[in-house]
């Protein structure tokens, strides 16, 4: 007879995991002795390591008191099932993988190349990782909104980034992130902005709504930059439609 130290030392496995195997009614518990000690015969080691091997196989434990007690036919019939679900969960797993391991491109995992390469040529002008960022939430919005129109900004985007003018606009703005939103240099980089708004006019759609926002939430002087140019739009729109 073997006590449950005994016991769990025998099939390689923890006091605390043969007690879990009682609770969960794979591995019956005996009466306790005269000394009050629970006592084991030499078959609950058996059924302990029979149990182990299929919970280290990768059998649920729901499963496992059913597979103990089935005919060999039954028996194979369920590993098979078994087999099958973990190829299921195996197949499952190496696809987490490959998204992750595309998760180390960035910008490849949501977007298209053609957006990819524009968000690196922003990189290789100077531009900051954090406009760089919000370039790329920009791209992510208008394709969930407006996938059609994604090719012609395509277009658009790389003419803007032959422009020295717009180049030096970028790098302006990133110059300003910090600046107190008082500061007297936003006035004149409002003004170079809005006349760089003006000769590029598009209409304002949901995306670039939610893309003036995002911008807006970034820095206090930004805030300011982008309210000021969307008060002024408004002005215009308002003076047009008279």
């Amino acid at each position: 007879m073997l006590t449950i130290g005994q016991l769990a030392a025998t099939a390689d496995v923890t006091v605390r995991t043969v007690r879990h195997y009682h609770q969960v009614g794979l591995l019956p518990e005996p009466e306790r002795d005269a000394s009050g000690y629970r006592r084991y015969p030499a078959q609950a080691a058996v059924d302990l390591i029979r149990i182990r091997t299929l919970a280290d196989a990768g059998v649920p434990l729901s499963r496992i008191d059913a597979l103990l007690h089935a005919q060999p036919t039954e028996f194979a019939s369920a590993i098979s099932d078994i087999d099958a679900a973990l190829q299921r969960k195996i197949d499952q797993l190496a696809e987490y993988r490959h998204r992750i391991a595309e998760l180390v491109g960035g910008e490849s995992l949501f977007l298209p190349t053609e957006v990819v390469a524009i968000l690196n040529r922003m990189r290789g002008l100077g531009i900051s990782e954090q406009r760089v960022r919000l370039e790329r939430d920009s791209w992510i919005l208008l394709q969930a909104l407006d996938a059609d129109a994604l090719p012609q900004r395509i277009r658009e985007k790389n003419a803007e980034f032959d422009d020295p003018e717009t180049t030096r606009l970028y790098l302006a703005v990133d110059e300003s992130a910090d600046w107190d939103p008082h500061d007297p240099r936003l006035d004149q980089l409002i003004d170079d902005l809005d006349t760089w708004q003006i000769r590029h006019h598009r209409p304002t759609t949901r995306s670039t709504e939610l893309v003036a926002s995002r911008i807006s939430e970034s820095t206090p002087a930004w805030q300011r930059i982008v309210n000021a140019l969307t008060h002024r739009a408004q002005q215009r729109a308002t003076e047009h439609g008279r």
